[in-house]
């Protein structure tokens, strides 16, 4: 890991690749959980992320709900690209309790779409010369809040599965998989300090 130079105290250096510098800003004492955000035009996200409602239809058979409409408006538009696109769809489904964390990446923008159980969304903002640099955002999402999240490049993520049932993630790339472009920081990383925890209140 790099170290930060003098006059970026307080700055911890991740990587910098293709023009996006990434980093930890050691701003935070104690363990926290940030910003929860509580709707999808909240001022506290991110630089870059969005959220938008996805619309549950039920009927007396189930319900049926659209992920994304790839090149529509909204915020799935931004995934289709041009015509050599690489959209990748894929699934993920992971028990009570897990924790998957801290990844990035450098050129990959990720859509997520959590179809069953509920998540604890973890985001930070890794990007050195972000308005919102250091940031840190709670989402909860899944099935009692049926939202989708897009995360650019440079935004650390991770989820928790919450309560007692698994959890299944659809996420949608703009790019194919690229192990050289996924970064990764301990789920717990102590200059981060994402509380985890459930909250005893």
């Amino acid at each position: 890991m790099n170290q930060a130079t003098p006059a970026e105290k307080g700055v911890t250096l991740v990587g910098e690749r293709n023009g996006l510098r990434l980093a930890i800003l050691n701003k935070y004492s104690t363990k926290t959980q940030g910003k929860i955000i509580a709707s999808p035009n909240s001022p506290d996200l991110i630089d870059g992320v969005q959220i938008e409602g996805l619309k549950v239809h039920p009927d007396d058979r189930g319900s049926f709900m659209e992920l994304a409409r790839l090149g529509s408006t909204g915020i799935a538009g931004r995934m289709a690209g041009g015509s050599g696109a690489q959209i990748q769809v894929s699934t993920t489904l992971a028990y009570a309790g897990t924790i998957k964390a801290i990844h990035y990446h450098y050129q990959q923008t990720d859509l997520w779409a959590p179809i069953s159980g509920m998540l604890q969304v973890f985001l930070y903002d890794l990007r050195r010369t972000s308005r919102t640099f250091g940031a840190i955002n709670t989402v909860y999402a899944g099935q009692l809040q049926p939202w989708e999240i897009l995360i650019p490049p440079g935004v650390g993520h991770g989820y928790k599965v919450l309560g007692t049932q698994p959890a299944q993630l659809v996420y949608v790339t703009d790019r194919y998989y690229d192990p050289a472009d996924e970064g990764r920081l301990a789920y717990d990383h102590p200059e981060i300090g994402y509380d985890w925890e459930t909250q005893r209140k």
